[in-house]
């Protein structure tokens, strides 16, 4: 009797604080559906381990990422900082890149060849991934190590650039090397989401200058810590590729073809921010009940983020108001008030938790067909 008590107990106190910290628990494995014409590649094209100044071994790096759904990731070690280098010495930069690949043999994870250059501001800190040698770009002269990354045809883009160690207003501001870096087609993206911060600053830096949007973990050490995962997940950039290859992700990022998800925000341009938000979003049934001329709709989310709705459709609701929340993974009905009854019904909503500029959100339509 006094041990069924006391498990009763356990079982309570464990029910009890995993409802006060967390309302929602999420499925492990991220999920975000194809568009039109493109796959959708789960990358995090930002992050490190012990072979700079991260605190896991490479082949974590990978395990954490199978255990996330992603398609693609990067190691992308600091070429100048090496804190553990008295401890791990490793006079090829390389190296962290190819116990990675090793540890991803008969896994379906692209791994992708990458480093940090990592300066004082400006620039500050860059990624360059899609190199062919980490050793070559050791080069003391800012302007040179860029054009070297060039040469080995790599994806460069500006990290963290709100961070305020090196910003302490946190605006991601442009400096004149960060405009010849652009004007010269030395730098292609820039973060817009780094590990938990988001920068309208730097949003409006990539619309203004042609450049990819960017979302990165920077993860150092683990990742279930950092992101609280299954309740959280990592930020992450979504790149539409015509193939699921490494050759096709660089293309699909050099020609700016990205949305970064950031937990329930989703950053990116109209052109596959929309379809994205609208593919996500499944109408399962649609029906009127009895005599009403009240529509029901039923509304599943496919995703692994939470959307945030604003009716714009004309139409007003009969148990909502004008706002619609439909959790990750899961369905929601909507009763709109169609007045007379309809075959086909177009649902307009501006997507809250999506953002296409600074203070700006899409419009999205639902295409529903009654039962």
């Amino acid at each position: 009797m006094k041990f069924s008590f006391l498990l009763v107990c356990c079982i309570i106190t464990i029910y009890t604080h995993s409802q006060a910290g967390h309302s929602h628990r999420l499925e492990r494995s991220l999920k975000f559906p194809d568009i039109a014409g493109y796959k959708t590649m789960k990358c995090d094209l930002h992050q490190h381990t012990v072979f700079s100044d991260g605190q896991v071994w490479p082949n974590i790096r990978v395990q954490e990422s199978l255990k996330d759904g992603l398609d693609a990731i990067s190691l992308t070690e600091h070429l100048e900082w090496l804190p553990h280098k008295d401890d791990i010495p490793y006079p090829d930069r390389n190296r962290s890149y190819e116990i990675a690949l090793k540890e991803a043999e008969n896994h379906n994870l692209i791994i992708i060849r990458g480093s940090e250059i990592t300066r004082k501001m400006p620039p500050g800190h860059s990624n360059a991934i899609f190199i062919e040698d980490a050793n070559k770009l050791l080069i003391d002269d800012s302007i040179k190590v860029f054009q070297e990354a060039k040469r080995q045809k790599a994806f460069t883009f500006w990290n963290h650039p709100s961070w305020t160690s090196q910003r302490p207003d946190g605006i991601a501001t442009l400096t004149d090397m960060h405009r010849r870096l652009i004007r010269e087609g030395l730098l292609d993206g820039i973060e817009v989401v780094n590990e938990h911060s988001y920068s309208d600053e730097a949003l409006k830096i990539a619309l203004d200058n042609n450049l990819t949007i960017m979302g990165t973990s920077d993860i150092h050490g683990l990742i279930d810590w950092a992101h609280d995962v299954p309740y959280g997940h990592r930020p992450i950039t979504l790149v539409f590729a015509k193939t699921a290859t490494s050759e096709a992700i660089h293309e699909g990022l050099s020609n700016r073809r990205t949305v970064v998800v950031h937990n329930n925000l989703l950053i990116g341009r109209d052109e596959f921010l929309i379809p994205l938000v609208e593919a996500s979003l499944k109408i399962d049934t649609a029906y009127y009940a009895g005599k009403t001329d009240v529509l029901t709709v039923m509304i599943k989310n496919i995703t692994s983020s939470e959307f945030t709705l604003q009716n714009k459709s004309g139409y007003t609701l009969h148990e909502h108001s004008d706002l619609v929340t439909i959790k990750a993974g899961e369905q929601q009905k909507i009763m709109v008030k169609t007045v007379k009854r309809l075959t086909n019904v177009d649902l307009k909503f501006e997507a809250l938790n999506a953002v296409n500029a600074p203070g700006s959100h899409p419009v999205i339509t639902l295409k529903v067909k009654v039962q």
